[in-house]
């Protein structure tokens, strides 16, 4: 792998969006049971955050749970429920230590109370660390954003709507825009995630599934955007 040293010299990047595809693919290749597969998606997830602070990258937002993946089946609705308040509960501590922020995207209305519960404690106790901000989006869908956003100026009375307005009153007002989007599994989509923050973010597609996302594999996808030449429409 390319020396981090050298890497974090030149690297430009500040936020990484992740659409992190292919946990029930891996396991069902490998004859698997799908929660072992989101199990291992959270391996892979604890090592990219790692990965992002030995590269300076300063915000992570990963797609978790999107609004349509209620209409999968019940049991394993219930385990994503499940894993990310036991994640959660057993690396919390790990994390904060590791000075991470933790926040959330999407309606954490839907979610039971005690998850509700756990989240706010996640938020509370990591709220005033320094180092990487990991954004997961859970119960999130980007259209269902925007009229949220939109709803708010309408109640709000502001007479002028611009490009900031809509921003001010999305989940991510406090963060800067992706500058990449990564997608692993292969899919070449981009799943209702971040569409009014991604307009100007470098998009990277790889074939591995997200439980063998590492820290070369991050680091493969931040050499290439540095390589790109980001023109803005000029």
């Amino acid at each position: 792998m390319t020396d981090i040293k050298e890497l974090v010299e030149k690297n430009e990047l500040k936020h990484i969006a992740i659409i992190m595809d292919g946990n029930r693919r891996w396991a069902k290749e490998r004859n698997l049971p799908t929660p072992v597969g989101h199990k291992k998606g959270v391996d892979a997830l604890k090592a990219t955050m790692r990965a992002c602070d030995d590269f300076g990258i300063k915000y992570l937002t990963v797609y978790a749970f999107s609004t349509e993946n209620w209409n999968r089946k019940p049991e394993e609705v219930n385990f994503l429920m499940d894993l990310l308040g036991q994640t959660l509960k057993n690396e919390l501590q790990e994390m904060h230590e590791n000075n991470v922020v933790i926040s959330f995207i999407g309606d954490t209305t839907q979610l039971s109370e005690k998850l509700q519960q756990i989240l706010k404690n996640a938020i509370e106790t990591t709220k005033n660390n320094t180092g990487v901000n990991l954004q997961i989006a859970f119960n999130y869908g980007s259209r269902a954003e925007i009229v949220k956003a939109v709803k708010e100026i309408l109640a709000s009375g502001e007479k002028e709507i611009t490009e900031e307005t809509i921003s001010r009153h999305l989940y991510t007002k406090n963060i800067p825009d992706p500058d990449l989007l990564i997608r692993t599994g292969g899919e070449m989509r981009v799943s209702n995630y971040l569409l009014w923050q991604i307009a100007y973010s470098e998009f990277i597609v790889i074939p591995e599934f997200w439980p063998e996302f590492n820290k070369e594999k991050l680091a493969a996808c931040v050499i290439e955007f540095n390589n790109r030449n980001r023109r803005w429409g000029k």
